[in-house]
C-alpha cells in the first residue's frame, strides 16, 4: 500500500498542470484537511477488524457539530464544551454497539438506522441553517486544533498521526487488540476462550463515536460554522479507506499501517481529481473501482496465504 501510495503521488504531480499536485499550496492544505476524515478513518477500520461496520459516523459528526455550536453559545467554557462533546461521542457509540450486540441486529442495519436517525434529528434541531461560530476563547482552540508546528506542518496532521500511533499501539501490541482480532475472526472460537466479545465491540463502537466528535471539534473551529450537510458519503469512503489498506470485509484481518495508507491513497485521489479539474461525480466511479479491485487483490492473497500455509504443513507432516 505505501508503494501504491507513493506511485500514485508520482503519477498525479506529472499529470497535474505545472506540478500543482505537489505545489507548497496544495500540500499544506492537503496536510489539514485530510486528517480530518483520515482520523474517523481509522476507527472505522479498527472496527472492521473486529467484525463489524459503522455507517453512521457522517450522522454522528454533524450532530456533534451542531451540538457543539450550541453549546458554545451558552455561558459555559469551550474546555467544558469540549468534554461535553466527547461525553456525546461517546454516548452516541455506545448506543450503536449496545443495539448490535444486545438485539443481535447486523450492525450495517443498526448504523443505516442511526444514520437517518441522528441526521434527521440535526436537521428537524437546526432546520438546515447554517449557524456561526465565534467565541473570545475560540483563539486557544484555534492553536490547538487548527494552529500550525513551526509555520508549516498543520496541528491536524500530528494529531492523525498520534491516534494513529496510539490506536495501533493498541491494536498491535496490547491485548484488547489480540481480542479485536479473535472476535473478528471467530466470534464463537473467541467466547471460547473466555474473551468477551460483547464488550469488544461496544468498545470499538465508541472509540469511532469519541474519533467523530474531536473530529467535529477540530472541523467546527477550522471553518467557522455550523453546516447540515457535513459529513456527507463519508461513510463509504470510510469502509473504502480500510479495505484498500487491506481490512478484510469478513473481519480479523488488517493493520492500522495498512488503513493509514488506505486513508491516504483514498484522500489522493479525491484532491488530484480536483486538481486535475474532472468532474467530482468520477470520484464515486473511481472509488467504487477501487474498492472492486483492492477486495479481489486481498482475496488472492489471502488463498495464496492459505494455500502455501497448506503445503507447508504437508511438508512438515510428510519430513
Amino acid at each position: 500500500m505505501l508503494l501504491v501510495l507513493i506511485g500514485l503521488i508520482v503519477v498525479f504531480s506529472l499529470l497535474s498542470p505545472h506540478f500543482a499536485f505537489t505545489s507548497p499550496e496544495n500540500i499544506k492544505v492537503f496536510l489539514a484537511l485530510a486528517p480530518e476524515f483520515g482520523i474517523i478513518a481509522l476507527g472505522v477500520g479498527l472496527l472492521m477488524i473486529c467484525g463489524e461496520f459503522d455507517l453512521s459516523i457522517g450522522s454522528l459528526l454533524v450532530f456533534s457539530t451542531f451540538i457543539f455550536v450550541r453549546l458554545s453559545e451558552t455561558n459555559l467554557s469551550l474546555l467544558l464544551v469540549g468534554l461535553i462533546i466527547i461525553g456525546v461521542g461517546a454516548l452516541l457509540g455506545f448506543l450503536n454497539g449496545i443495539i448490535t450486540v444486545k438485539g443481535r441486529i447486523p450492525s450495517f442495519i443498526t448504523t443505516l438506522g442511526t444514520m437517518m436517525f441522528w441526521r434527521g434529528i440535526t436537521l428537524l434541531l437546526s432546520r438546515g441553517i447554517q449557524r456561526p461560530f465565534t467565541s473570545e476563547a475560540s483563539l486557544f482552540f484555534r492553536s490547538v486544533f487548527t494552529g500550525e508546528v513551526a509555520g508549516i506542518i498543520p496541528v491536524q496532521m500530528i494529531w492523525f498521526i498520534g491516534i494513529g500511533i496510539f490506536l495501533g499501539i493498541l491494536l498491535h501490541f496490547h491485548r484488547f487488540g489480540n481480542w479485536v482480532y479473535a472476535t473478528g475472526d471467530n466470534k464463537e472460537a473467541a467466547r471460547a476462550m473466555g474473551i468477551n466479545t460483547d464488550m469488544v465491540k461496544i468498545i470499538c463502537f465508541i472509540i469511532v463515536g469519541i474519533l467523530c466528535a474531536f473530529v467535529a471539534m477540530i472541523q467546527i473551529i477550522r471553518v467557522g460554522s455550523f453546516s447540515s450537510r457535513v459529513g456527507q458519503g463519508w461513510e463509504l469512503k470510510a469502509v473504502a479507506a480500510s479495505v484498500v489498506g487491506g481490512t478484510s470485509l469478513m473481519g480479523g484481518i488488517g493493520s492500522m499501517v495498512g488503513i493509514f495508507c488506505g486513508t491516504f491513497i483514498i484522500i489522493v485521489i479525491e484532491n488530484a481529481l480536483t486538481m486535475l479539474r474532472i468532474s467530482y461525480s468520477w470520484t464515486y466511479v473511481v472509488f467504487g473501482l477501487v474498492i472492486i479491485s483492492s477486495v479481489l487483490v486481498n482475496f488472492y492473497m489471502e488463498k495464496r496465504r492459505l494455500r502455501y500455509g497448506s503445503k507447508v504443513s504437508e511438508e512438515s507432516s510428510s519430513g
